[in-house]
């Protein structure tokens, strides 16, 4: 029989055993570059959040890269 678990029926996100700094650091980064609530970003599972931070790194590299004189390509 499963038990019941905390949230009351919520959609947690997928960080249960997840250090908690390394959250914040990943709510904090998404917030600053999308401008998304605090209970929208927890919100997400666990590899959903990863792979928009993943991508914002990406646009970021691809941004400095280009401000920069390198030859990354150009964005958008």
């Amino acid at each position: 029989m499963r038990r019941p678990f905390l949230g009351g029926g919520k959609r947690l996100g997928g960080a249960l055993g997840y250090p908690s700094d390394r959250l914040y650091e990943e709510v904090a980064y998404i917030a600053y570059h999308f401008n998304w609530p605090h209970d929208q970003i927890l919100g997400l599972e666990h590899r959903e959040r990863r792979q928009w931070v993943e991508q914002i790194a990406g646009i970021n590299r691809r941004l400095n890269d280009n401000s920069n004189g390198g030859s990354g390509e150009s964005w958008p």
